[in-house]
C-alpha cells in the first residue's frame, strides 16, 4: 500500500508514477477520477488510485514483469487501462496501447507479438486469436465470454489482481528518459512507432499546465483510449501534474451525452473529435430556408453587431455550446493535425477559441526488432522535445 513519499515538495517528481505518488501524498482525499457506470458517476480519490497501481505494479512484478518489458493494452477508455499503463511504468517498464476500433490492430498485434497484454473484453481477446498471439500473461477487465482465452499462458482477472494484499512498499522504478509510451502503426513498408519518455511527457504537461493556466478546479473528459502521443502529452500529464479530475465516460456510445451532462472545463480532442461535434451540431440545425435557421445563420455571423452578439449568445450561441458540452469549457485544446477551415470558423462563432497543441513526435521505422524492450535500447531512444 502507497502511504507517503519522502520527496520534498520543492524536489518535483521526475515521472508519472512519481506524480500519482505525489498527488495521492499532497491531496489523498481529493477526488482524482471519476467513470460513469450504469448511469452514475463513480468516484475515486488519489489515494485510492495509487494503491490500486501500486498493488497491479506488485502483481505485475510477480508474474515476470520488470525494468524494460512493455504491458500492451487492448481497451476503450475505461480507468483501468490508465492504471495499468501507470502500472507498468512503475515498475520501470513501458505501456503501448492499442486502440481495438482501428482496423491495423490485428495485423500490429501480429506483428508485435506482445507477452504482457491487458485486454478489455472479448471482443479483445478475439483480436489476440486472431492474429496468432500467445501471450506470457492475459489480464482481462471483463470476465464475460473468457472462453476463447483458454489458448493463452496465464489468464487473469484484472480486479482479483489488485485485490491481493501488498506487504511490502514498491518504489517507483521508472527513471526519466526511460520510455514511458510507445505507439505503434502501419507505415507504407512497415510497422513505425513513436517512443515518448517520461521527461518528454512532463516537460510538455507543464508547458500546457502553465500557459493554459490549469488548476486542481479542472474537470477533463477522456473520451479516446490514450491511444496517440499527444492524448499521453496534453491530457495525461497535466491532469497528473495539476491535480485535477479525470472523467471517463460509460463508453463511446454515451461520451457526448455524458460531456453535456459533465460540461468539463478542459476538452483535449483531436481534428476527428471537432469535426464529428461539428457535424452533429448542423445536424441539429432548423432546416436551409426556415426562418428560425435565419435566426442561427444570423447569430453566428463572422462580424457580429452589438445586438447580434447579445442576443445571438442566449437565443443560438449558449444553447448550442451546451448542446456539445462546451457550456463550461475555458480550455479547448486541438491535439494533432489542424481543424478544417469550415470547423474553425464555426467554433468561433460559438465563441469557442480551440487552441492547437501539435503531436510533435516524429514516428520512425524501428532499429531493431519490435520485440526488443531491454533498459539499455530505451534509455538510446527516448529523447527529450
Amino acid at each position: 500500500m502507497v502511504t507517503s513519499t519522502d520527496t520534498p515538495r520543492h524536489a518535483m517528481p521526475a515521472s508519472l508514477p512519481q506524480w500519482l505518488r505525489q498527488q495521492a501524498h499532497w491531496h489523498g482525499s481529493g477526488i482524482a477520477l471519476r467513470h460513469k457506470h450504469l448511469g452514475v458517476w463513480q468516484e475515486r480519490t488519489w489515494r485510492q488510485l495509487a494503491n490500486e497501481v501500486h498493488s497491479l505494479a506488485s502483481a505485475l512484478q510477480a508474474l515476470g514483469f520488470s525494468v524494460g518489458a512493455t504491458l500492451t493494452i487492448i481497451s476503450r477508455p475505461r480507468p483501468q487501462a490508465l492504471l495499468a499503463a501507470l502500472a507498468a511504468q512503475w515498475l520501470g517498464g513501458v505501456a503501448s496501447l492499442i486502440d481495438p476500433l482501428d482496423l491495423s490492430s490485428t495485423s500490429l498485434l501480429g506483428e508485435l507479438q506482445p507477452d504482457f497484454v491487458l485486454a478489455e473484453g472479448h471482443e479483445e481477446i478475439l483480436l489476440l486469436c486472431a492474429a496468432r498471439v500467445r501471450p506470457q500473461v492475459v489480464i482481462y477487465l471483463d470476465k464475460r465470454g473468457q472462453s476463447g482465452s483458454a489458448a493463452f499462458g496465464q489468464v487473469l482477472d484484472y480486479s482479483a489482481l489488485v485485490a491481493e494484499r501488498t506487504s511490502a512498499e514498491l518504489t517507483p522504478q521508472a527513471r526519466p528518459l526511460h520510455t514511458a509510451f510507445v505507439f505503434y502503426r502501419q507505415g507504407p513498408q512497415a510497422i513505425e512507432q513513436q517512443r515518448i519518455s517520461h521527461a518528454e511527457l512532463l516537460q510538455e504537461g507543464r508547458r500546457l499546465v502553465q500557459r493554459e493556466g490549469l488548476g486542481r478546479q479542472e474537470e477533463a473528459l477522456a473520451a479516446r483510449a490514450f491511444a496517440s502521443g499527444g492524448q499521453a502529452r496534453y491530457l495525461l500529464a497535466p491532469w497528473l501534474i495539476a491535480g485535477f479530475r479525470l472523467n471517463f465516460p460509460e463508453n463511446l456510445a454515451t461520451r457526448d451525452r455524458d460531456r453535456r451532462e459533465l460540461g468539463p472545463t478542459l476538452v483535449a480532442g483531436t481534428r476527428e473529435t471537432y469535426a464529428r461535434l461539428h457535424r452533429e451540431a448542423l445536424a441539429r440545425l432548423p432546416e436551409a430556408g426556415s426562418w428560425q435557421r435565419r435566426l442561427v445563420d444570423w447569430a453566428l455571423a463572422a462580424r457580429p453587431g452589438l445586438l447580434q452578439r447579445y442576443l445571438g449568445h442566449w437565443l443560438v450561441r449558449r444553447p448550442l455550446r451546451d448542446v456539445l458540452g462546451f457550456s463550461r469549457t475555458r480550455a479547448p485544446l486541438l491535439v494533432g493535425d489542424a481543424l478544417s477551415p469550415e470547423t474553425q470558423a464555426f467554433f468561433e462563432a460559438l465563441g469557442i477559441q480551440v487552441r492547437h497543441w501539435r503531436d510533435s513526435t516524429e514516428w520512425d521505422a524501428p532499429e531493431t526488432p519490435v520485440k526488443e524492450t531491454t533498459d539499455d535500447w530505451i534509455e538510446r531512444h527516448s529523447q527529450l522535445a
